[in-house]
């Protein structure tokens, strides 16, 4: 059985986020909370977030045992760019790119 929970529009650029979801990707389940409470990454804070959803989700939908889940898919897809502007020298402006990330977590028991 496979449960899932999706963090959409996540103020961090999807690069950033990859870097910590690598690290999890896999693991039993209590070991990648661990993990993601000790880290320092700010990528941490939402991954944790998504990850405690899907297991809530598998326990009180699925009646699924905690001990047992696997962290079996990560994705972290790109959302939509905020684009914002800097004023510079002499009446110019730079573009600013503010990026987002939809984030997906899929536990099971197998």
């Amino acid at each position: 059985m496979e449960v899932s929970s999706t963090h959409k529009y996540a103020r961090i650029s999807p690069q950033k986020c990859r870097l910590v979801a690598d690290q999890i990707r896999g693991l039993p389940v209590e070991q990648a909370l661990n993990l993601l409470k000790f880290s320092k990454q700010r990528a941490a804070l939402f991954l944790k977030k998504t990850l405690d959803s899907a297991i809530a989700n598998a326990e009180n939908n699925e009646g699924a045992d905690v001990d047992e889940l696997h962290v079996s898919a990560l994705y972290v897809n790109e959302g939509p760019t905020l684009k914002r502007m800097r004023a510079r020298a002499k009446g110019r402006g730079n573009r600013i790119l503010k990026r987002t990330s939809h984030i997906a977590v899929t536990v099971s028991d197998v």
